[in-house]
């Protein structure tokens, strides 16, 4: 707005001029013309680079330009930038005259697309124009909608139909979906053990937990069968490239009614759920002690394997944990009110009563505290 004020008045200014030169005789105007001219020569021969030419300047020099012959007296720009500076004006003279193309539709309907687009990443121009004629009635033209889509850039690996990402697959699939993985273990003689995690994607339930010294497809398959049921409802199984998964391993998985997703080389992003599981694992119970012996480890990780899914809260289930609790809050008849005193009520806890620890109970104790020490 400010700019087309200024343009406004500079060219209402340069009018002004003009008009005052016309009142002037003859002679002044040509000497004061020679006069220019000289000065311009001078700029010229120093070879002093103008500064850029505005938008007012190049609208009055195209209206002198129609009084006498320019070509002669141009020397700021070339002849072909001044045709050009023409050929603009006339386009904007004409944009504003001609008012050409259909109208635009109303802001409501143009972010009611944007928010169907960004919801529906699938959906293309003519999805979204059926189902704005089916059920809301509004007949628009699968080019208009394509002109107020969102431009989003264009993913790495190329993706011109636009299918739908990796995690949204896992979401629509996460009950159906079981992943397994491999983490490494050493021992206090740094003796290597493998760990198998096998979870559910829905849950995060941890389904198996096994530990070997020397890990094979036979051993993995063995571990699977005993951790799947009979009458599952699983369709996917999801693992990575490592050797132990052979396509004879697959290939015996097929049977158990599984469709095996492999993850991309190098990816292991693509099975985050379960190196997320091996993370917690490593944090909360292996960087906690030093494995003895393999059975040492296994009896560990069975202890901790109940912790996983029935007490330890996970924010992405509510908070929830994977296996629900069957007894929910403390219930009210097990506390009852204690007057302390000199104050307010409380509530003490009547049962289940902790039975005090025996000489066998102390000596645990003691031997926890030294090491943790």
């Amino acid at each position: 707005m400010i700019e087309s004020c200024l343009l406004w008045l500079n060219l209402v200014a340069d009018l002004l001029r003009f008009l005052l030169l016309g009142v002037r005789s003859k002679s002044s105007l040509a000497a004061e013309n020679l006069f220019l001219r000289k000065q311009l020569a001078f700029y010229q021969e120093r070879s002093i680079k103008p500064r850029r030419i505005s938008h007012p300047t190049r609208l009055t020099l195209l209206w002198l330009s129609r009084l006498f012959d320019w070509r002669s007296a141009l020397t700021v720009v070339t002849p072909r930038t001044f045709v050009d500076w023409h050929r603009q004006g006339f386009q904007l003279f004409w944009r504003r005259r001609c008012q050409s193309g259909r109208p635009s539709i109303p802001p409501e309907l143009q972010h009611l697309i944007r928010r169907m687009a960004s919801e529906n990443p699938s959906w293309g121009e003519e999805r979204i124009a059926n189902e704005l004629l089916l059920k809301l009635g509004l007949r628009v033209s699968p080019r208009t909608i394509r002109k107020y889509l969102p431009k989003s850039p264009a993913p790495p690996g190329g993706n011109p139909r636009h299918d739908q990402r990796w995690s949204t697959f896992l979401k629509n699939h996460a009950a159906a979906i079981i992943a397994c993985d491999f983490c490494v273990v050493a021992s206090a003689t740094f003796r290597l053990f493998y760990v198998l995690v096998v979870m559910e994607h829905a849950s995060r339930r941890l389904i198996h937990l096994n530990v070997t010294a020397h890990p094979t497809a036979a051993w993995t398959l063995q571990q699977l069968r005993e951790a799947i049921p009979s009458d599952h409802a699983y369709r996917f199984i999801l693992h990575d490239r490592d050797a132990i998964f052979s396509p004879g391993f697959d290939a015996s998985l097929a049977h158990l009614d599984l469709e095996i997703i492999t993850t991309p080389v190098r990816s292991p992003q693509a099975n985050a759920l379960c190196e997320r599981l091996i993370g917690t694992l490593r944090w909360e119970c292996l960087d906690w002690i030093i494995p003895l012996t393999e059975d040492h480890l296994r009896r560990t990780l069975w202890s901790w394997l109940p912790h996983y899914n029935r007490g330890r809260p996970h924010t992405s289930l509510g908070p929830g944990f994977p296996v629900p609790r069957r007894t929910g809050a403390t219930p009210a008849a097990s506390l009852r009110p204690a007057q302390p005193r000199g104050g307010a009520p409380r509530l003490e806890r009547t049962s289940p009563r902790v039975q005090p620890l025996g000489p066998r109970g102390l000596k645990v104790v003691k031997f926890l505290r030294t090491t943790h020490s």
